[in-house]
Parts: C-alpha cells; structure tokens; sequence
C-alpha cells in the first residue's frame, strides 16, 4: 500500500521545484533530504531556494506536501526520484557518493512495483552500471519487479518564462517498459515529455546541452580577450551578429562561468571520454579559458587604476553582484570568488554590493558589504561590475563612480571600461 504518489530525494534547486509541480497537478508529494534544519524549515512554510517563496511552500503543504528525514518513506510510494548533487572531486572527476547513498538508501526500502528515476547530472552509462546494480542487490530485478529510468533536469533558476510544467521532459529507460513508465509518471505534471531509446542517451541529453553552452562562452570570452587588444567592441559585433535571422546564437562574455552546471557538468563527459583513451578537447579548452577569466577581469582592473594613477595595492574595489546570475541568491561556482581572492591577494581594499546576498565571505573572512550600491561606488576607485541585477540603478552607480570596468556590456560613457 502507497501513501505517496511521488517520493523526491534531495529538495534543493531541482527538487523543489519538481515537488512543486507535481502538487500543482494533485500528487501526494513527499521530499527526502537528509539535511534536517532544510526539512524543518520547508514543514514549518518556509523556502530555501530562490524560485520559491514562503507562500509557496505554504500552499505545498495545503496540496499535501510533507519533508522528511526519514528513510521509510521510500517504501510506501509509487515512484522516487533522485535529485542529489553531483559535485567534482578535487582531482576534478565525477563526485558520485550523493547518488549512490540515494541509490543505497532506496535500494533497502524498495518495492515491488516502483518507477525509479535519476535525475542528477552524470556521465552516460551511470543509471545501468550504477544505480542498477545497487538497487538489484535489493533481490528485485530491474524491469521485472521495478522500473528505471534517466530523466535530466533542466532547472533554470531565475527564469520566469521556462519552468518544470513547461520545459519538455525528457525520459530514457532501461527498457521500452520502464521508458513508458518514467514518461507516465512525468506526464502527469509535465507539459510535453520527449522519450529516448535509452538511458545513455538522455544522460548525454543533458550534457550536450551544457557543453554546447560552455563551449560558446568560452570562445566568445576569449574573442573579448583579443577583442579588446584589437580595439574592437565585441559587444557591438555581437549585437550586429544578431540581426542575423538564421544560423547564429549570442553568446556573451563575463568574468567566468558559474552555477551548478557550465563549470561542472562538461567535465563529466570529458571523464568518460578520456576512459575511452582520447582527451575531449573542446571541453578541456573552454575550461582553460573560462578558468582563466577572473585574474584576466583583475588585469584589466589594474590596467585601469594605472591609466588613474592608481596602484591595486592601494586601492578600494567594490564588486557589484557576487552571484553567478542576474537576479537570484546563488553563489553556487560564482567566478566573483576567485576574482575577489586575488584583489584581496594584491592589497585592495574589497567590498561588495549585491541585494541578494547579505553576508559574504573569501576564504572564511568577511568582506564588506556596502548596503546602498551608489554611496559605495562614490567611496571607490574602482567599481568591477560582475553581474547586472535589474535591482541595480547602474546608470546612477555609473555616475557616482570614478572608474567602473564593466563585464557584461551594460554601460557606456567615459569612465566605463567594458570588457
């Protein structure tokens, strides 16, 4: 006997809005986390994540909603999905111990009749030479006693437009059988669901899709590299590139990459292409050159404080937008980490302005924010905008400011340095 429809383990980014949706559409949802203040948290009304609000965790519950800590809930619902992190290792390959304690936890409350689903981005063959052999040891047999399935996650934080009931679904089983199942599940809180042939292919879904978009920021990052030397404005070239009706896609340059994704997830194809003896050398280039952004946004940061008369060690720097996107909380992989160490290394008096991150930290030390982003800039030699939230005045920011080195192409006057 069920008393779950859905059972979700990991209720971050991903999770969450999933859970979500599927209550949207009636399923008795349950979210597994072993993180026990986030499970506290989400059973007393409250959010975690950007994309959900208070009141939306309010109305979950109201639909049915519960989180728990405990592992028992995996044996009385319908279908579980994981949707555990998978981070790198320091060595930079595939950090699976997330999945495979998911996969270890179901495989000892799992029953007959269960559609198990993958979300969490990993390297082709990791749902049938992983997470099946793990849940087999359970006694029951794949696509006899239960069902598997890959589906990739396409969580877009921030985007208002694009969300889980919009986004095609995409699904790849074991077997036709366990296709059908997975697409089932999906199709009843999920717009448009997309069935491939197998697992692998939609484990490679998801990686192509990330890699396609490393792949052209970096080579636009590396174009603003030469670019500038050359005296052009990238930035004008691509909005000329644009009018192009056909066969072009902007892509713009930054201080790097950041998120759970770009910096991370291409680096799971390029592991299970180096077990086949070759390097994936599109992808080990653009890590290259993305890596390299944030000492290439301090150089030119120096360069301007020279052409002022100005020394970095000397200086006071305020970084506007510390996230990894416009508009949302997350500093999950931001390059404005890396880029704030090295100022701090160089002597520069740091501080920072961002509406959505409160605190701030480089390596366990503070760094100052400064609440009202145009009195800071007045008090700088050097604004370094890194992320163009729409909260941000940056005309007025522009103006209050001495110096301003722009890396994303929204400002221009005398004083502006665009990257």
């Amino acid at each position: 006997m069920t008393n779950s429809d859905l059972t979700i383990i990991g209720l971050g980014y991903v999770g969450l809005p999933l859970a979500q949706q599927a209550c949207r559409r009636g399923l008795t949802v349950v979210g597994f986390d072993t993180n026990a203040p986030v499970v506290e948290q989400l059973n007393s009304g409250h959010s975690h994540i950007d994309d959900i609000d208070d009141d939306a965790v309010k109305v979950m519950i109201d639909q049915g909603f519960t989180a728990s800590t405990d592992a028992s809930v995996l044996a009385t619902t319908s279908a579980i999905v994981i949707c555990v992190p998978t981070p790198l290792t320091e060595a930079g390959g595939p950090d699976l111990a997330a999945v495979m304690s998911a996969t270890a936890m179901i495989r000892d409350h799992l029953e007959p009749g269960t559609v198990v689903v993958l979300e969490s981005t990993t390297y082709p063959g990791t749902t049938e030479d992983i997470v099946r052999p793990l849940l087999e040891e359970s006694g029951l047999v794949a696509d006899v006693d239960f069902h598997l399935a890959y589906s990739p996650e396409r969580i877009d934080p921030g985007n208002a437009t694009y969300g889980v009931e919009n986004t095609p679904k995409v699904v790849g089983g074991i077997s036709p059988a366990s296709t059908e199942a997975a697409a089932a599940l999906y199709g009843r809180f999920i717009d448009h669901v997309v069935q491939t042939s197998g697992t692998r292919e939609a484990e490679m879904a998801k990686l192509l899709e990330n890699t396609y978009r490393h792949v052209n920021i970096a080579l636009v990052n590396e174009m603003a590299i030469f670019c500038h030397d050359l005296g052009v404005d990238l930035w004008e070239s691509i909005d000329a590139a644009s009018t192009k009706p056909f066969g072009f896609q902007a892509f713009y340059p930054g201080p790097g990459v950041g998120g759970h994704c770009i910096p991370i997830d291409p680096n799971y194809l390029s592991y299970k292409v180096r077990t086949l003896g070759y390097p994936f050398r599109f992808v080990e280039l653009a890590q290259e050159i993305s890596a390299r952004m944030p000492a290439y946004v301090v150089s030119r940061a120096m360069l301007t404080l020279n052409r002022d008369g100005k020394a970095m060690s000397s200086s006071s720097v305020l970084l506007l937008g510390v996230t990894y996107k416009k508009n949302i909380s997350d500093e999950r992989e931001s390059p404005a980490q890396p880029l704030a160490r090295r100022l701090i290394e160089l002597g520069a008096d740091v501080s920072y302005a961002d509406p959505y991150v409160p605190s701030w930290k480089i390596d366990g030390k503070d760094v100052r924010r400064r609440e009202d982003p145009i009195d800071g800039a007045r008090q700088a030699d050097l604004v370094i905008l890194l992320q163009h939230h729409d909260d941000f005045d940056l005309d007025a920011i522009a103006a209050a400011s001495r110096s301003v080195l722009d890396t994303r192409g929204s400002l221009r006057g005398p004083n502006i340095d665009r990257l």
